[in-house]
């Protein structure tokens, strides 16, 4: 059974410069208009900006090293640091149908590169070839991924209606990147090389971003598609319906800092979006060219922003141009969520390229690599949901947690001392697999949260049991 929701704030979408940036939200009406269920209650908002409550007082600036941070407790395994990359809206044979070589539906068993984890098929069920997906098929288009449209093309898992059959049916959505060593993806083909690939990790909710990225913090569903934005900076510099905040809900960033482990968020363009008068002028090079996402930062995109302990908390939700400093100066937490502002994440349409993404990718990896964590952290680089492309593997069926069904796959790369090398998983896994095994490593108890957490498979199919130190579960 899922936990009972707690309470939820619903408030009216929020105009004008104040509610843009980092000032004190103004108080607004309740959304009438809102449907609720029993157990929601529509509380009004109160008069500024919710102050932290739940986190300590966040470390100095000149901490210089790591005798400024308290020592954390042991971890159940060699992994000491976990940072977690969230890229956005591409399906694996978007991103790996040509990097892997066994036959699609040869279901291989073997773990051992891509010779074991299948191709795109060469037609789609309609009988469609594939596009080429290249940086400019990704600025020009933004495939329709909301629920009802990914549920219709999904089909009961015949996985037949992205090229026809639905009105959001369109041939591009069975686009599929190069293999060759000049692919727009190579780098994340070099890194599946060099770490571990999980061929059946599923974004764990049909639909858009945010209600996938809930996962990341709660591991269960708690709205459907981009249905809220949170009550938090930033959000009126972006199309606002209804805003919510979550009160009294515990997340698994909750339960590692009551453990005594420190977490963080690192978020680019938070700095510029908190400090701005207004919604501020896009960066130079984001070709969107509007003040507004992808070329700001969307509070949307920080899933922990939807509850109260975590909004805008300054010692949990930093800016991304902290993460080196404190990767020089020993201040890394123990779990850190790192999230590129939108052009950078690889989102189809917007002008946004793949390229870029890439980039920013490798460089956040490099600099983990470089730095005092490299021997004792683990990567891992996903995507947040699949973005209505087409992929040929069914995903599983309805989950009896939160009685939603899973989408389409998303890449999944694990990185970094404790990842097998060149090795493909073929256990089936999503977001709250990374709950799981956060609990499991740090915690050492999983289904804390009572939810997914207690029912995904974990990590374990992804590392290697002689550089752990202990076998993380498969399952």
């Amino acid at each position: 059974m899922p936990p009972a929701r707690t309470r939820l704030l619903l408030l009216s979408p929020l105009l004008g410069a104040v509610a843009c940036a980092g000032d004190p939200l103004p108080a607004a009406p309740v959304d009438a208009a809102a449907e609720a269920g029993p157990d929601v209650h529509f509380l009004p908002l109160p008069d500024d900006k919710p102050d932290p409550t739940r986190l300590d007082v966040a470390l100095p600036d000149d901490a210089p090293n790591d005798a400024a941070v308290d020592a954390p407790p042991p971890t159940r395994t060699r992994i000491r640091h976990v940072v977690i990359i969230s890229q956005e809206n591409h399906t694996f044979d978007n991103y790996f149908g040509r990097y892997c070589t066994a036959p699609a539906g040869s279901n291989p068993a073997c773990n051992d590169g891509p010779a074991c984890c299948e191709a795109a098929p060469d037609r789609e069920p309609s009988g469609a070839a594939p596009v080429a997906l290249d940086d400019a098929l990704n600025a020009a288009r933004d495939p329709d991924h909301s629920q009802p449209c990914e549920a219709a093309e999904i089909n009961g898992g015949r996985m037949d209606r992205f090229v026809t059959g639905t009105p959001c049916s369109d041939r591009r959505n069975f686009a599929v990147a190069s293999g060759a060593a000049g692919s727009v993806v190579a780098g994340y083909h070099a890194m599946a090389r060099e770490g571990a690939l999980a061929d059946r990790y599923f974004q764990p909710i049909v639909g858009q971003t945010s209600a996938n990225d809930m996962y990341f913090a709660v591991a269960r569903k708690v709205f459907t598609d981009n249905e809220f934005q949170p009550y938090a900076i930033g959000q009126g510099c972006n199309p606002v319906t209804r805003t919510a905040q979550y009160v009294g809900e515990r997340t698994v960033a909750d339960l590692l800092l009551d453990a005594g482990y420190r977490a963080g968020f690192y978020a680019e363009g938070y700095r510029r979006m908190r400090d701005a008068a207004v919604c501020p002028l896009p960066p130079s090079d984001c070709a969107h060219r509007l003040p507004t996402y992808p070329c700001n930062y969307d509070p949307s995109d920080i899933p922990f922003n939807y509850y109260r302990q975590f909004t805008d908390n300054p010692a949990f939700l930093h800016d991304f141009e902290e993460f080196q400093r404190d990767l020089d100066a020993g201040r890394l937490p123990d779990v850190a969520w790192v999230k590129a502002v939108g052009y950078h994440t690889e989102h189809p349409g917007y002008g946004t390229r793949i390229s870029v993404g890439v980039r920013w990718v490798e460089d956040c990896v490099r600099a983990i690599r470089a730095s005092r964590y490299a021997d004792d952290t683990l990567i891992l680089v996903t995507w947040d949901e699949g973005g209505g492309y087409f992929d040929h593997i069914s995903p599983p069926g309805v989950d009896p947690v939160d009685r939603e069904a899973p989408g389409t796959r998303v890449p999944m790369i694990a990185l970094g001392p404790f990842a097998r090398r060149n090795h493909v998983s073929h256990v089936p896994m999503e977001h709250s697999s990374i709950v799981r095994f956060l609990e499991f490593n740090f915690l050492g108890a999983t289904g804390q949260l009572r939810a997914r957490d207690a029912t995904a498979n974990n990590l374990g199919s992804l590392l290697d049991p002689a550089r752990t130190g202990v076998a993380v579960p498969e399952r």
